[in-house]
């Protein structure tokens, strides 16, 4: 591997993740009423009060986990900001699932759900029929656990974890979405992977007892991961049948190259965790190099958002464009398959990707990253933050390719 290559890969994200950091520390933050901005536009400005859920916990965590482990990040006003929008989270974003009066919890007592949109003062605008608002609070309370030393939020993290566990394995009804005849139930490959990656979140440096307690879960995970691989290894589809079977129609046909991507920097975590060789080269070979060849638009370059696995036009109408991502995850992915197994056609595609990446997204103006791309590779939304695009997958990202590269330059023999 080339060490020069490598090395001004290291100082070019390093650079990126001060000024993406900087613009969210800058623009994002409501001082009067707690919590953050996600609807942001090039200039910083805030074109829409509204507070998305996802984006809340995403924002939390990440300041959080930058604040913990980057001494440079180690500021003052980064934990406050963290600890503001998880106070914001905590008295806002819950609201009363039904089954009793208590907090959360598995089967019995009260059922939290959260909103997936509030107003700037926290009222409850939108609740999502999904258990994704779940997910994150999860993340954002367990980290913020750690940087403040606060057993109280941990408690409250694994409490909510517990109930996204029923709400999955044992009783859905909790999640609001009725069950009706011509809807038969399904599994999306987005609940399994979001599971393992709160069990990779929840047992990280958390001794063995905590990864005993979760054990189970996290091999329940995997399992429901690989059932997505069909077609004799030949395509990773998006939605499959309770029983692992391939679903008729659009919704069956669907793959989602970026989402397969992120399951597989989590399937090689999870395989580096346990030693397991098997696992890994199935996350190298089939969801890491075979989404690439999949999902790589030959001709403008990018990856396309979602594709049919029999070639037919998807229905989705951002099928053809270049998300920001699915690069961001490809990015991870390529350089954790590389530093595990140290192929080098990892690594050449990891610098594909690169040079694709960072030609097309980042704002020089702004000093973050633009979301929405033509399939020609222009720039189709100019807004840097909006309802689904806040600071989450471009810092984490970053800051996992910072972490890694460090690691390997580190270990160049």
């Amino acid at each position: 591997m080339s060490l020069l290559k490598l090395e001004e890969c290291r100082q070019h994200i390093r650079a990126q993740l001060d000024s993406v950091t900087d613009f969210w520390l800058k623009h994002s933050h409501d001082t009067e009423h707690g919590g953050f901005f996600s609807c942001l536009g090039r200039d910083g400005q805030v074109y829409d009060q509204l507070k998305y859920v996802w984006l809340q916990g995403r924002q939390v965590w990440m300041y959080c986990r930058l604040y913990r482990t980057m001494e440079r990040f180690r500021r003052p006003e980064i934990l406050r900001a963290a600890q503001a929008g998880g106070q914001f989270l905590r008295k806002f974003a819950r609201v009363n699932g039904g089954g009793g009066g208590g907090g959360g919890g598995g089967g019995g007592g009260a059922q939290w759900k959260c909103s997936f949109c509030l107003t700037r003062t926290g009222e409850a605008v939108k609740v999502q029929r999904t258990v994704f608002s779940e997910c994150f609070y999860v993340m954002a309370m367990d980290e913020l656990s750690r940087v403040t030393e606060d057993q109280e939020l941990q408690l409250e993290a694994e409490q909510m974890m517990e109930q996204l566990v029923h709400w999955v394995r044992v009783d859905p009804s909790g999640v609001g979405r009725p069950e009706l005849p011509g809807d038969p139930p399904s599994s999306s490959m987005a609940v399994p992977m979001m599971l393992l990656c709160l069990v990779q979140q929840l047992t990280d440096g958390r001794g063995p007892e905590r990864r005993l307690h979760y054990r189970q879960l996290a091999s329940w995970c995997v399992q429901q991961v690989l059932q997505h691989v069909q077609r004799g290894g030949t395509a990773v589809l998006e939605n499959v049948s309770l029983d692992g079977e391939e679903l008729p129609g659009c919704a069956g046909r669907l793959q989602n190259p970026g989402h397969a991507l992120e399951a597989g920097w989590f399937l090689l975590q999870y395989a580096e965790q346990l030693g397991d060789p098997q696992i890994q080269k199935t996350a190298v070979d089939k969801f890491v190099k075979l989404q690439f060849e999949t999902g790589w638009d030959k001709e403008h370059g990018g990856l396309f958002y979602f594709l049919d696995v029999d070639g037919h036009c998807p229905t989705q109408l951002e099928w053809s464009m270049k998300l920001w991502w699915p690069h961001c995850e490809a990015l991870v992915s390529f350089l954790v398959a590389f530093s595990q197994t140290r192929d080098p056609q990892l690594l050449e595609t990891f610098y594909q990707l690169y040079d694709y990446t960072f030609k097309h997204f980042p704002d020089s103006r702004s000093g973050e990253w633009f979301g929405y791309l033509t399939q020609e590779g222009k720039v189709a939304l100019d807004f840097i933050g909006g309802p689904f695009k806040g600071f989450f997958h471009v810092p984490r990202c970053l800051y996992m390719c910072e972490q890694i590269l460090d690691d390997l330059l580190a270990h160049k023999d």
